[in-house]
């Protein structure tokens, strides 16, 4: 069976068929396509009635047939379980639920809707004989037993089934659902299943797990004979399978499990269920002590009661439930002007005509849909279309409209914006509808006493605590069920369908603004084309009137989805690649690239056990609560209130923009200066709005939660770096960010606390650092008079803090260490302030210790020594080295070069050299700092620069030799590997499973009303991208080990009691704390360096790439013989101890 991946060709050749009524495939579509009529989707994309014969909306059929997975809520009539369902998701489909309304009256049944896989050829699968099979003479004709979606996957491999292009992922082979209107019906139903399974075994198809456990839940709804159920236990020991498999691996959602269970004791009164595994412990060398249970403490409780903690949870999920999130803009203080009031009213009244033209258009669109004559290219959305109630769709659309910019957006990016946005509510309403909410809520209640205060203390981490707890709530639907992921194709589809209604309903009157002008209503949005680089692009961009409204409205309320939103209780925890984070908002445990979802495959294929740390990291990161840093918060928006300060990172207002000349004449006039000068202060403006509403949402999120302790959920890129889930307000952003978040937990300072915070504060300023810490912290102590006076009068005294490298930290830090110092006892000082100890360039700290390489060591400070090592400085001198030879052989550019060799010049491609920059990217590197410069001669500029990356290279390849030896072995490794078709995976030491998502990109062009877009989807059916995959590995390998080293960090700080934050190779602890942090971050770096990272790496990759079955006569490919001498390879290790980096002070500093 082939796979559901459309062509451009294909689908037109559907669309066009659709269009002819035809329900059969289109010539050379590939096997049985039968496309329902649309209007049978009136309450879901699953809800129609007979293939070839309509249903209109109130009919039976409509009511009682399924949407996709979670629809109307369950509901028991008189009938009782035995008419309530009756269905089977056989081969690899589902055990998902199906809901009846029993209390309806029913119409006469009048046949059944039915959809074939793509690649399901062969005979006996017309739509005659597959009507003819599930009829049977007298078979299902009786009233009211409308039929149901039989799910399946293909026989195609995983890989495939991965990326297809169809609305799912999942090969739709038989679709129906049978009910049953009244008694004395079972026998059909073993009937309908035979039949079934019959059909999938003449395709080829063999039932797996899954299959028998929806066959026998059905068994069980409709209390079916013990003879018919006997005989399916008889089939599926036969097929390999224990009864008891059902139970462990099945997935269910509401009551399935309990029909199984059901069916099962029809035939075996006294099985009982097998009890729930014994939990697994993780084998890695590396956590050994960390998961034994003689090391294993009681879990860190947070500063609320268990009732606490259940109210916040309620006020968690009603924001869920809400979809969205409308919080008050810190721009809410400027006065209210008359003309503001007036544009607001105005805003009002258009807003509510809008909505209810919105609602007229899609309605009218959705109409035109159902009408079989006049199918067109939309007609396939028509399901999705009817998925959310009308209102949500009009909310969606009215939201992006809100959020339109002056200057405008992308047509691509708003249509992906849009079909993104329904998706997630789907999913919502999906989790809601299959039951999994009720079972959060309940076990979540339990799950608080893992955390509250007021509870007695428990030996579990919160993934353990909440399998134990899952596992005793035995019952109900499993919480892990995968989502079905929409390709970005049918995103892009239905979110250009929805902005086309939105363009076309959405008019203003002409003279709103001036009573002078015509009555005539014009859209409030146009499309244009603009130009980037050689593209034309689509932009929606909003008439001038609207933004001028808009302006003097000047709004106060900003709307955001509610997973942009910190949480308002602790994270629920990682337990499985599909499961943790939000209570209700789909997250992905990693995050990826549109439709490359060969991650999470990857991630559900690799044994659970292996993902503990990574789920345990990413648990302890999310369990940090935060609260806001008032004083701070209120200074920043003061002062972007006050048309803001650029040198301090604060945007300013549009008003600040620079007005663009005036024009000379008509535009035929205009000289190519003058449209460059208008071109330049466009493209300013709209650099200062993105910049201005970047900072707007973040400080009016942080201004939301200003009185509350709040939490952020994390995920993780497929290298494993780690990252908060709310986008825009978190710890990883800018200085203004940072500086307003302070720990929700405070510990007092200690005997060495105050220290450490005026060390900090010194780090923040970039003023030392080439200094020992003992002489930084002598520093702070002869500026304790301006660090006070900062402290006290920030905008009205001396201003120190201003021209520090983060003037905004540096505030924070030194408000602290003024109450700090004027409290009692400083030691006993409760202080919420969070201090970092940063790696000293990590990427080539890690090659270093990979290549046990001793000059590279010495450089990046895993050496101890009595000052900090600058490997940028170490560069720029050796770069100087090169220069004055050069100068003195009379090479002109190096005698221009002259003073011009500085740290600043050359720092950032020293620090993304590790990281796979090319002499290309480090040339213009190199130049934008040239720039800058203003004595620096302009024309020397291309010359200057690619010298000077030339010789850049040349000092660290001499520098770091064993790093240059080992980067190169990586990126050969991968350019033979991708060469060979195959895409680069490994595995961390941690056991996270990784692989690049770099393949050649396939154009899709969308033939949309307002323009064609051109879609550019890469997945892991085409071809690596050589290139990429092979300049990416040495960076991503990298990467993939430096939050190797901070997961182990976070996991052991928990272990000694910790409150550890990390923003990649930056570590946050408490001041008492930060000691005994710098201790457990050299000893997991020190123990990550002893494992055979290199040699487990070419092991993993000889065995994945080159290894041959021993029964094989076929001769080795001449390809494969160069890739495993490669990999045999390994690079040679130098002389440097490993253990010295313990008493490494500039380690991580």
């Amino acid at each position: 069976m082939g796979g559901q991946g459309t062509s451009a060709a294909g689908t037109e050749r559907g669309e066009r068929r659709r269009a002819r009524g035809c329900c059969g495939p289109a010539p050379g579509d590939g096997g049985v396509r039968l496309w329902p009529d649309p209007r049978r989707a009136e309450l879901g994309p699953e809800r129609r009635g007979s293939a070839g014969l309509p249903c209109s909306p109130g009919s039976a059929t409509a009511r009682t047939l399924r949407r996709v997975p979670g629809s109307d809520p369950p509901r028991r009539g008189r009938h009782g379980r035995q008419g309530e369902r009756s269905a089977a998701a056989l081969h690899h489909g589902s055990c998902s639920s199906a809901r009846r309304d029993s209390r309806s009256r029913r119409a006469p049944w009048r046949g059944g809707a039915c959809a074939a896989a793509r690649g399901a050829r062969g005979p006996g699968m017309s739509l005659l004989r597959l009507r003819a099979v599930l009829r049977g003479p007298g078979g299902l004709r009786g009233p009211g037993i409308p039929w149901r979606i039989f799910r399946s996957y293909s026989s195609a491999s995983t890989k495939e089934k991965a990326n297809r292009n169809g609305p799912c992922e999942r090969t739709e082979l038989l679709e129906g659902e049978c009910w049953e209107r009244c008694t004395g019906l079972q026998g059909e139903m073993e009937l309908l299943c035979d039949r079934l399974f019959s059909i999938l075994e003449a395709s080829g198809l063999q039932p797996n797990l899954d299959s028998y456990a929806v066959a026998l839940q059905c068994m069980g709804r409709n209390q079916s004979p013990p003879k018919a159920i006997l005989r399916y236990l008889q089939k599926l020991n036969s097929s390999g399978f224990h009864v008891d498999e059902l139970f462990q691996k099945c997935l269910f959602e509401e009551d399935e499990k309990e029909m199984v269970l059901w069916a099962i004791r029809t035939v075996q009164p006294n099985y009982q269920l097998p009890p729930p595994p014994s939990p697994k412990i993780c084998k890695s060398s590396l956590l050994q002590d960390f998961y034994s249970r003689e090391m294993m403490g009681s879990y860190p409780k947070v500063d609320f009661s268990e009732k606490e903690l259940q109210e916040r949870f309620q006020q968690q999920l009603e924001m869920e439930l809400k979809n969205t999130v409308t919080i008050e803009s810190v721009e809410a203080a400027k006065p209210l002007t008359p003309q503001a009031i007036k544009a607001r009213e105005l805003l009002g009244t258009l807003r509510s005509q809008w909505h209810d033209a919105i609602l007229q258009a899609l309605q009218n669109s959705k109409r035109s849909m159902a009408r079989p004559k006049r199918l067109s290219k939309y007609s396939i959305l028509y399901p999705y279309l009817c998925l959310l109630p009308d209102e949500e769709y009009v909310d969606i659309m009215l939201q992006i409209l809100n959020d339109l910019s002056p200057q405008g957006e992308s047509l691509a990016v708003l249509a992906r914006e849009l079909g993104t946005k329904v998706y997630d509510r789907y999913i919502i309403q999906r989790k809601l509808r299959s039951g999994q909410l009720e079972k959060v809520q309940k076990i979540y209640e339990n799950y608080i006493q893992l955390l509250a205060k007021d509870s007695q203390p428990k030996h579990y981490l919160p993934r353990e605590y909440w399998e134990k707890l899952v596992a005793e709530a035995g019952f109900g639907p499993s919480l892990n069920l995968t989502t079905c992921s929409w390709p970005c194709v049918l995103l892009m589809r239905l979110g250009m369908h929805m902005l086309e209604l939105l363009v076309k309903a959405v008019k203003v009157p002409r003279n709103i603004l001036s009573r002078r002008l015509e009555s005539k209503p014009i859209p409030v949005l146009y499309h244009v084309y603009s130009f980037y680089s050689n593209w034309q692009v689509g932009l929606i961009r909003p008439h001038p009137i609207f933004s001028q409204l808009v302006s003097n409205a000047a709004e106060t309320m900003l709307t955001f989805n509610s997973s942009a939103m910190p949480m308002l209780c602790p994270p629920v925890p990682w337990t499985s690649p599909s499961f943790g984070a939000f209570v209700l908002n789909d997250t992905k445990l990693m995050r990826f690239m549109d439709e490359t979802t060969y991650h999470q495959l990857l991630l559900e294929q690799c044994p659970l056990v292996n993902l503990h740390p990574v789920l345990d990291a990413l648990n302890q990161l999310g369990n940090c609560a935060w609260k806001i840093n008032q004083p701070v918060l209120d200074i920043i928006i003061s002062i972007f209130n006050d048309k803001g300060d650029e040198k301090l990172d604060i945007p300013p207002p549009l008003s600040e923009a620079p007005k663009p000349p005036t024009p000379p004449g008509n535009s035929s006039t205009w000289s190519k200066t003058f449209k460059h000068e208008v071109f330049l202060c466009k493209k300013k403006a709209a650099e200062m709005h993105s910049l201005r509403m970047d900072a707007l949402y973040k400080l009016s999120i942080a201004n939301y939660v200003r009185d509350k302790v709040f939490w952020f959920p994390h995920n993780m890129d497929f290298r494993g770096r780690t990252y908060p889930c709310p986008p825009y307000f978190n710890h990883l952003g800018n200085d203004v960010t940072r500086a307003i978040l302070l720990f929700a937990e405070g510990r007092p300072l200690g005997p060495k606390g105050l220290d450490w915070l005026k060390i900090h504060l010194i780090n923040l300023t970039g003023l030392k650092k080439k200094n020992a810490l003992q002489e930084r912290l002598e520093y702070a102590n002869e500026i304790m008079e301006d660090i006070l006076d900062s402290a006290d009068h920030p905008l009205t005294g001396r201003k120190w803090w201003m021209d520090t490298d983060e003037p905004w930290q540096a505030l924070a830090c030194c408000m602290e260490i003024a109450k700090a110092s004027r409290s009692p006892d400083p030691a006993a000082y409760i202080s919420h302030f969070p201090v970092h100890q940063d790696g000293s360039c990590n990427g080539l700290q890690h090659y270093a210790a990979l290549g046990r390489d001793l000059s590279g060591a010495a450089s990046v400070n895993l050496v101890p020594c009595g000052l900090p090592q600058d490997v940028y400085s170490a560069v720029a001198q050796q770069v100087e080295e090169f220069r004055k030879k050069d100068a003195e052989r009379g090479l002109k550019i190096a005698q221009v070069l002259q003073g011009f060799i500085s740290r600043k010049v050359v720092k950032q491609t020293v620090m993304t050299v590790v990281y796979g920059v090319t002499r290309y990217g480090g040339r213009l590197q190199i130049e934008k700092r040239l720039k800058e410069i203003d004595e620096f001669p302009e024309e020397y500029l291309w010359e200057a620069s690619h010298y000077l990356v030339k010789q850049v290279f040349n000092s660290i390849k001499e520098m770091f030799s064993a790093t240059r030896d080992i980067q190169n072995w990586l990126t050969e490794s991968a350019k033979l590997i991708a060469q060979s078709g195959r895409t680069v995976e490994w595995v961390t030491p941690l056991g996270l499973p990784i692989i690049q998502p770099y393949y050649r990109s396939r154009s899709t062009v969308l033939n949309c009303g307002m323009q064609r877009l051109s879609v550019k989807t890469s997945n892991s059916t085409q071809k690596p991208d050589t290139v990429k995959q092979k300049n990416a590995f040495p960076p991503n390998f990298i990467h993939s080990l430096d939050s190797t080293h901070m997961m182990l960090t976070a996991l052991h700080c928990l272990r000694k009691g910790l409150t550890f934050v990390s923003v990649h190779d930056c570590y946050w602890t408490h001041a008492l704390t930060v000691d005994v942090m710098n201790q457990v971050c050299r000893q997991q770096f020190v123990a990550l360096h002893s494992e055979k990272i290199l040699q487990d790496l070419s092991e993993f990759m000889l065995e994945k790439y080159c290894s041959s079955s021993s029964s094989s006569t076929e001769p080795i490919a001449h390809w494969q013989k160069r890739l495993m001498e490669q990999l045999s390879n390994v690079p040679k290790t130098g002389e440097f101890n490993l253990k010295q980096v313990m008493d490494s002070t500039y380690f991580f500093s």
